[in-house]
């Protein structure tokens, strides 16, 4: 198979977009363990 050729540019925004998506389930991520934390803290 033959990998294509990305030129720099094009490399640089798919690598943000990979940034700003893996921020983004990061964020989400974090957010349901606080839900969960602050369950628990308000159930006690």
């Amino acid at each position: 198979m033959n990998v294509p050729a990305f030129t720099p540019e094009e490399l640089a925004r798919r690598r943000r977009a990979v940034l700003r998506t893996a921020w983004v389930i990061g964020g989400i991520a974090f957010a349901i363990f606080v839900a969960f934390i602050g369950r628990a803290v308000l159930a006690a």
